[in-house]
């Protein structure tokens, strides 16, 4: 591209310098009643105080449960939702409430990747339409044509360019989500969102595409925020691990601080459950298996929203809210009143 607007011009920051830094972030949704006179009766609680950073180059792997609120987080990154509350700088420019005008030259800098790899490309669209889309609507102008490019976006990514004009249905799941992941990559940007993006896949596709992010990363100098399921994925291809309970982040840290010496109990819970190939390491290791139901973001508990689920918890964890400290290593911190002290084996 060598326009004034190619995407290959811009200055990217150097390796470990925040690219995006988010405080308090919430996200609540109202309830309301009535038909006529709609009266807000409460509000779900999706994401309610999350802090996290992530640097350049780096990948931040997100993990929880079913509702813990990973994928509205990735969603308020990318501004595709309106925050409720907190903040999200992005290359400390506060892009939390900028209107569409002003978020227009950031949307090239922060893209997304979604979990259904059919229903986000259009079905009435060619490839070749879905990935040149960006260009279009940044207006910019490459070198060769937008054809070209796009062409050279789908070689990369493992594609026929020759496919150029095929539908979405024409192709595999895992064809189609490196669709997505070309459409992504068209404008070069600084941090990608990967909302779930190999959970749709067979598993032998999904080693294939978590190869290809982490070439591209490489190549590109990309940043991830990577939220998945998989704890084994999370495991291979983060530099951070960031643990979500019911909305809050209960734990983060380094990839391999986490797995070894994770603090907090639901930490704890979760890798114990990771599928192990060796049947002797998993006759040796705790099973530990949560009783009762993840509470509603609707009414959450009070003080610790772990704590209907905990082993450990007391009268405290029922008043106060434990707070994200250092404990452990540097950059581990955790939101436990009784934080645990056994190592994962």
């Amino acid at each position: 591209m060598s326009t004034s607007t190619s995407a290959e011009e811009v200055v990217r920051p150097e390796q470990g310098e925040a690219l995006l830094e988010v405080k308090g972030l919430q996200r609540y949704f109202p309830v309301t009643r009535g038909i006529v006179f709609q009266r807000q009766t409460g509000a779900v609680k999706a994401v309610d105080g999350v802090d996290f950073t992530i640097r350049s180059g780096e990948t931040l792997g997100v993990v929880g449960e079913s509702g813990c609120g990973k994928t509205t987080t990735g969603r308020l990154v990318t501004r595709l939702d309106e925050p409720t509350g907190g903040s999200i700088r992005f290359e400390g420019v506060d892009i939390t409430h900028l209107n569409r005008q002003k978020m227009r030259p950031i949307r090239r800098q922060v893209q997304m990747i979604f979990q259904d790899p059919f229903s986000s490309l259009n079905p009435r669209q060619t490839i070749g339409t879905i990935i040149a889309a960006p260009f279009e609507i940044q207006g910019v102008k490459s070198e060769g044509g937008t054809k070209k490019a796009v062409q050279a976006l789908m070689e990369r990514v493992g594609l026929n360019p020759e496919h150029y004009n095929r539908y979405p249905h024409e192709f595999s799941g895992g064809q189609r989500q490196r669709i997505g992941v070309a459409r992504a990559l068209a404008l070069r940007p600084k941090l990608i969102v990967c909302d779930e993006p190999v959970s749709a896949l067979d598993v032998s596709i999904q080693a294939q595409i978590v190869n290809l992010l982490e070439d591209l990363q490489d190549e590109f100098e990309l940043a991830y925020m990577f939220i998945a399921h998989d704890l084994s994925v999370i495991r291979h291809i983060s530099d951070r691990v960031a643990v979500m309970y019911l909305g809050k982040v209960v734990e983060i840290a380094e990839r391999d601080e986490l797995y070894n010496h994770a603090r907090h109990p639901y930490t704890h819970a979760l890798l114990s459950a990771v599928p192990e190939a060796d049947p002797d390491a998993v006759a040796h290791r705790e099973r530990i298996r949560l009783t009762g139901d993840v509470p509603s973001p609707l009414n959450p508990p009070s003080g610790c929203r772990f704590r209907t689920r905990c082993w450990k918890a007391q009268d405290i964890c029922a008043e106060q809210e434990p707070q994200l400290v250092q404990i452990g290593g540097p950059d581990h911190q955790a939101a436990c009143h009784f934080p645990e002290e056994r190592d994962v084996i």
